[in-house]
């Protein structure tokens, strides 16, 4: 039989970043669940403020050199991977010049929030996606952590639904305390549509804040992860309100085990 293939899409991994409750779940819940017998992938920005030699990453040339338009631009996307030799597993960084060269994450050091983090939003989920398609490879579970993915669920079930690499995957969403504040202007519903998600389907960003984009998240995901103690109780509520299933936040002794029984459960 066949390996059960998890993707993956984390906002935040450490040692890359420092240690946070996403980002320790982004490097340990790979691990546990490669232990566990499972297939996975892993993804994440390449943020500037991530040291690429002493973390040694390097381009993967074969996977680089697609261009994505947002907004009429296009923008190149760069493939990096780095090893994390521990856990035997690789981690895969979308870059762009554009987006991912200042040094630092979402915020400055001032702690201002960048004012297109919509845009990168959008560039870090459509890369994670058209990669996955250039290395063949069809999940059966995306597994996204953080807002920074929220656009993931709705891209794969309305513009990508049926593309045989993503025709059965099942997505789940992990929400954390990583609340934004920042409303994203207007024309942030028009960037993000591709071919196949009407206005209709975008209904809930309005406003683009982040309980709403959070929102969208959910309605377009098969599971619903609480990834925090403190993770915004509005949209915890939402999704338990949602009819699909959820899963309440689990300490670092359990999430492993309940995690991979949470997507066999999906999976049916």
């Amino acid at each position: 039989m066949d390996k059960t293939k998890v993707l993956f899409i984390s906002q935040e991994i450490t040692p890359y970043l420092p240690e946070t409750e996403m980002s320790k779940i982004g490097r340990y819940l790979p691990q546990g669940i490669q232990e566990k017998g499972k297939e996975i992938r892993t993804f994440m920005p390449r943020y500037g403020c991530i040291n690429e030699r002493r973390n040694q990453l390097h381009e993967v040339i074969r996977l680089s050199g697609m261009n994505l338009i947002i907004d009429d631009t296009d923008h190149p996307l760069i493939i990096k991977v780095a090893s994390i030799q521990a856990a035997r597993m690789q981690v895969y960084f979308i870059d762009n010049e554009d987006y991912f060269q200042r040094k630092s994450t979402l915020v400055d050091k001032e702690g201002a929030e960048h004012l297109d983090n919509d845009e990168r939003a959008i560039f870090f989920a459509r890369g994670v996606l058209e990669t996955t398609k250039k290395l063949r490879w069809a999940p059966d579970v995306i597994h996204c952590h953080g807002w920074f993915t929220g656009l993931v669920p709705l891209y794969i079930k309305k513009a990508m639904n049926e593309d045989p690499h993503f025709a059965n995957s099942k997505l789940v969403y992990s929400v954390y305390n990583d609340d934004f504040t920042t409303t994203f202007s207007d024309s942030f519903r028009d960037k993000l549509k591709l071919e196949g998600i009407e206005d209709s389907d975008i209904e809930v960003l309005n406003p683009c804040n982040f309980e709403n984009l959070s929102k969208l998240a959910i309605q377009y995901c098969d599971g619903i992860i609480q990834g925090h103690p403190d993770a915004n109780s509005e949209i915890i509520e939402y999704a338990k309100n949602s009819g699909k299933p959820v899963l309440n936040f689990q300490s670092e002794e359990t999430y492993v085990d309940a995690f991979n029984s949470f997507y066999d459960d999906l999976l049916g």
